[in-house]
């Protein structure tokens, strides 16, 4: 056997349905769509949830309860691992970490994850700081300082 002989298994392609095509395809003249009415229309059709006029379900379900999604609170996070980038005796504030790039926005403040480990000396200026992230620091001879 060879590339150019290979073919899909029997019944594993499937022609697509060619509409308007005359008598022979079997949906001929109006494509499937009967006739006329909004349906039939190019670009008809309803929206989802349309009951033909009838209040839809999803507003006659009474709307319940608070979602706190809007005002929740998220940060720009790095890890201690990053921190290996700068100097020994450097002070790491979010202005910095804006300033080289290495957080595009600031959203609620900038939160330090304990991942890997620092090998520097650094004053590090954050809103928080992780368990793990805060020992790292301390370990390594810096300060973790929350502002």
């Amino acid at each position: 056997m060879k590339l150019h002989e290979l073919r899909y298994g029997e019944g594993a392609v499937k022609e697509r349905k060619r509409l308007g095509r005359g008598s022979s395809s079997g949906t001929g003249k109006t494509s499937g769509k009967g006739e006329k009415g909004q349906n039939a229309r190019s670009g008809g059709g309803v929206r989802s949830g349309f009951e033909g006029g009838q209040t839809p379900l999803f507003r006659r379900l009474p709307k319940r309860g608070f979602s706190n999604a809007r005002f929740k609170i998220r940060y720009a996070t790095i890890n201690v691992s990053d921190l290996n980038l700068f100097e020994d005796g450097t002070v790491v504030s979010p202005e910095l970490l804006k300033e080289i790039g290495m957080v595009k926005n600031q959203l609620s403040g900038i939160k330090v994850l304990g991942n890997g480990t620092v090998s520097k000396k650094l004053t590090v200026r954050a809103n928080k700081f992780s368990e793990t992230a805060k020992k790292a620091i301390e370990a390594a001879g810096g300060k973790a300082e929350v502002i």
